[in-house]
């Protein structure tokens, strides 16, 4: 493994041990009786900007992992989409990235078309 792929996989390594669930996030989803009507709002609102963020946290947990076994398994920096190589810029921004930059934005203009629809 060169230099870069083992600086690489260092900062994949420490940023999933950084990405580890909130235990308050964790206990904010609980929910808890609530007499007052506008608590129960709040403490609604509240579990949904928790499980919000919960998904990301996971989501990059997923693609943190899928970036470390791409090491191992000599594919790392090439694109899911295309199979051309992710330019060094975007990797050094976002180590987990999949996509190389064009497949990324037709992903996200596809993505931005289904939400509004």
């Amino acid at each position: 493994m060169n230099t870069d792929l083992k600086l690489a996989k260092h900062i994949l390594e420490s940023r999933l041990k950084e990405a580890g669930y909130s235990r308050e996030l964790t206990d904010a989803i609980h929910i808890q009786p609530a007499a007052d009507p506008a608590d129960m709002t709040q403490q609604a609102a509240e579990r949904d900007v928790a499980v919000q963020i919960l998904d990301r946290e996971s989501a990059l947990v997923r693609r943190l992992r899928s970036a470390i076994d791409r090491i191992h398994d000599c594919c790392y920096g090439i694109c899911l989409q295309c199979d051309e190589k992710i330019a060094p810029v975007r990797l050094k921004a976002i180590p987990w990235a999949e996509l190389c930059i064009y497949c990324q934005e037709k992903a996200d203009d596809v993505a931005g078309r289904s939400e509004a629809a």
